[in-house]
């Protein structure tokens, strides 16, 4: 039986208070899903600490770099957020594909890295509206995780977690219909061998707490990859209350 699992992304978003009063607000009394919070980077300790306290609240990076330590100026190690606790770090993120040039290659170095160190890696796959709208949804998506496959062996994806994100549906307040994210993910499941009923698998799109439900229902989706929605404590609180 897989786990589900929310995980909030802050993205550039936030403050020192504004994570204060987040985490005062944040009601996860009765919530029985994994809850991950991956703020920006200088916020790590002090979502670190109140991880700790609350004890329901594990700790992510939102990026990292695939080298151990050098003169790589603004990068972020493995090492560094296992100092501040962090149990995951997301890589491949829509936007540091689209906006940073991070190539499925890349993308696959950062995966094993992280797992190298310890961590547990949210790998993100999606596509976009163009390579949607031509049919390439899967073939995409294949790519994406074919880079990794061709680097581990197929049992690490059993310390990995993916998320299906959409990059149409980002941000944008469009969602896929909780059938069509069905499909993707239980092709995301084929694509990882005998181990893939093993692997948590998120869906990252415009996830609320309105289509949470609806969405965590499907048989292959276990839980989400939140923006927006995550950075109001009783709608993210909403959202994991739904995972069951």
């Amino acid at each position: 039986m897989r786990t589900p699992l929310v995980a909030a992304n802050w993205k550039m978003n936030g403050s020192r208070e504004f994570a204060e009063h987040f985490f005062a607000d944040l009601d996860l009394e009765g919530v029985t899903s994994d809850v991950v919070v991956c703020p920006p980077f200088p916020y790590l300790p002090l979502v670190a600490q109140v991880a700790k306290d609350k004890g329901s609240i594990w700790v992510g990076g939102q990026n990292m770099s695939q080298e151990p330590v050098g003169a790589f100026t603004g990068e972020v190690s493995a090492s560094m957020l296992l100092d501040w606790n962090a149990r995951y770090v997301i890589v491949g993120h829509s936007e540091r594909r689209s906006l940073y040039a991070e190539t499925n290659e890349l993308v696959a170095k950062k995966f094993v890295a992280a797992q190298l160190a310890g961590l547990i890696p949210i790998l993100c796959v999606g596509e976009t509206l163009e390579e949607r709208e031509e049919g390439r949804t899967l073939e995409v998506v294949t790519a994406q995780i074919a880079a990794i496959s061709d680097l581990i062996d197929t049992n690490a994806w059993k310390d990995a977690v993916v998320a299906y994100e959409p990059i149409w549906a980002i941000g944008t307040g469009k969602t896929a219909t909780p059938e069509e994210a069905q499909s993707v993910h239980q092709f995301i499941r084929a694509q990882l061998g005998n181990i893939g009923a093993e692997v948590q698998i998120l869906y990252g799109g415009s996830v609320k707490s309105a289509n949470a439900g609806a969405l965590f229902a499907q048989a292959d989706i276990d839980g989400a990859l939140v923006g927006g929605a995550s950075l109001d404590a009783k709608e993210f609180a909403a959202i994991c209350h739904a995972a069951i």
